[in-house]
């Protein structure tokens, strides 16, 4: 499995480059036919597709993928040219100009790629299938063009990860989005100005205007591609990568000055013209942001500059350049090393890439070990039917699953809900609702991303023990969210608050975040045991208070939760 490499560098180079395209084009079919098995929302196989689909879908807030593609080209493209073969020279038509054999990086890059998509297929998270993809291309190039194109590839192919839709920035989101209406209430009352903060909102405390600091006024969406643009006038500037990673750590600051002078700017030109004013400034403002982060990304990196070694900054021709030997000194040169040929390596990752292709199939069309979180209704889909009465004190009224609800989830998705009425008090109302996913991860979600598509904003988060009637003294954990949304009323508009219970459960377990249930499905896949997860919703208005409204929906439970729930799964003690 070892071979000598020929002694001429270019034999050598156009064995090397045809491998890695034999490397290259079983890697396309791979994640072409078998590279995304979260078929819920993007009915796909293909990685590429599903990839590219997320920067055209505005919902994703992925648009920048292109332009992020484009630049990782022309950074590779750059690197390529600029930096020379390992030995300084060019290559062409030198006696000097030594090809080593593959590094064991490139052969670890193709490997371990292979070995993550399969990972990522199998938990059905598409995004590390995505870092599996880049992984493995640096391996292709690092095999096809050695040393030069691996390390030119190196930081291109890291700034694709810029390209990928995170979720986790709605969380993040959420906390920037607090912390901008603190510090912009804050600000304004400091010049005077007595606005009102409620929740989310900003207003006059004389009515002339109000804003909701929605979520894409917290600055996320922006997010990803200002902190890609300051790692990149990093990248362009500096050689230390600490140097790099400071100028990239610099945007997270200047994003939250961004827009807390936005809000702020918003808030003084309501002040001063009205409504009419604050929203024209609200039109327009969003450039204050770019201005902000870039001029304060590029005044740091001019500070830095003046400060650091000359050495430390990139000057127009980037990379080393050492003087190519001269015929004469061929003696000198490194002797070939003995290390598997390109050709080997080619056929073994397409054994690999075939193997695995066999694999993830059989995997795909494996009957599952699957078991549903809550009881089954006869039809084996949708969770049991929800108790028509509880007790003498409530009366469970049927609510019908909406269209765009089944539209946009996969079509086993299940359901079960009723609104709980009070028989004595009939404003008084508790929804309960149970969405059982089908096989596929995607079928179910967080309830924050509806809740915000159906108007509601929400103000905090906490966690709340519920107890189970089957024992006793018990408790399961629950995410409560503090929610409001503005409705119009003979009065005019008035804030209605409510809140919002949730957890998720499988045969065994209960948790109360998404991110929980994300790791243990994750876990659960590998050991290829498909559990249908349920997530359970309870929502009452809370102008009663917390301790009041969290109360009823107990007594809810404490009737329905044995007809759908009936083990009490992963109490606390």
């Amino acid at each position: 499995m070892t071979s000598h490499l020929p002694r001429d560098p270019a034999e050598a180079r156009a064995a090397a480059l045809r491998s890695a395209l034999v490397c290259a084009a079983a890697g396309i079919l791979l994640f072409q036919f078998f590279g995304n098995a979260a078929r819920g929302y993007i009915d796909s196989a293909s990685l590429f597709y599903w990839w590219g689909y997320q920067w055209l879908n505005e919902a994703s807030e992925t648009q920048h993928g292109w332009l992020i593609l484009a630049m990782s080209a022309f950074l590779f493209w750059r690197n390529a040219r600029s930096w020379k073969l390992e030995d300084g020279s060019s290559g062409a038509g030198n006696p000097s100009a030594v090809v080593r054999p593959p590094s064991s990086g490139a052969i670890m890059a193709l490997i371990g790629g292979l070995a993550m998509h399969a990972l990522g297929f199998a938990v059905q998270q598409t995004r590390i299938s995505i870092v599996a993809l880049l992984v493995f291309t640096w391996g292709v190039l690092a095999l096809g063009g050695g040393r030069r194109w691996g390390k030119a590839a190196a930081f291109p192919l890291g700034f694709m990860v810029f390209a990928i839709p995170l979720n986790v920035l709605d969380t993040l989101g959420f906390w920037l989005r607090m912390g901008v209406i603190d510090a912009s209430a804050a600000l304004a009352q400091a010049a005077g100005i007595g606005v009102l903060r409620n929740g989310t909102q900003l207003l006059a405390p004389d009515g002339r205007y109000q804003y909701d600091v929605a979520a894409a006024c917290s600055g996320v969406r922006s997010l990803m591609a200002l902190a890609a643009l300051s790692l990149l006038i990093g990248y362009l500037t500096f050689r230390p990568a600490w140097l790099r990673g400071l100028l990239f750590l610099c945007c997270f600051p200047f994003v939250y000055l961004g827009n807390v002078v936005r809000i702020s700017a918003i808030v003084f030109a309501a002040q001063w013209g009205g409504q009419a004013w604050g929203t024209r400034m609200h039109d327009w403002s969003g450039f204050v942001i770019f201005l902000i982060v870039l001029g304060g990304v590029l005044a740091v990196a001019s500070l830095i500059r003046r400060g650091v070694r000359k050495e430390w900054l990139v000057d127009e021709e980037v990379g080393t350049r050492v003087p190519a030997r001269p015929a004469s000194d061929i003696s000198a040169l490194p002797k070939p090393v003995r290390s598997p040929a390109p050709t080997w390596i080619a056929l073994a990752v397409v054994v690999l890439a075939g193997i695995e292709m066999a694999a993830l199939a059989a995997l795909a069309a494996r009957p599952p070990d699957v078991a549903a979180g809550v009881t089954l209704a006869a039809d084996g889909l949708n969770p049991v039917e929800l108790p028509a009465f509880v007790g003498t004190e409530w009366i469970g009224r049927r609510t019908e699953v909406t269209p765009v609800e089944r539209e946009i989830l996969p079509p086993d998705t299940g359901f079960s809900r009723k609104l709980y009425v009070g028989v004595a008090d009939q404003s008084v109302q508790v929804f309960l609702s149970i969405v059982l996913s089908g096989r596929d991860r995607t079928s179910i979600h967080r309830p924050e991303l509806c809740l915000v598509g159906q108007g509601w904003t929400i103000n905090s988060a906490t966690r709340h023990d519920f107890t189970h009637p089957a024992r006793p003294g018990a408790t399961f954990p629950a995410t409560v969210l503090h929610v409001q949304r503005e409705v119009m009323t003979p009065r005019g508009k008035v804030l209605v608050p409510q809140l919002v219970a949730y957890w998720f459960v499988n045969r065994d377990t209960v948790v109360a975040s998404h991110a929980e249930r994300l790791l243990r499905d994750a876990w659960d896949r590998l050991r290829l045991r498909e559990d249908r997860w349920a997530y359970v919703l309870l929502q009452a208005d809370a102008g009663a208070g917390e301790a009041q409204t969290l109360a009823r929906m107990q007594e809810v439970l404490d009737r329905t939760l044995p007809a759908f729930q009936p083990l009490a799964r992963a109490l606390n003690r």
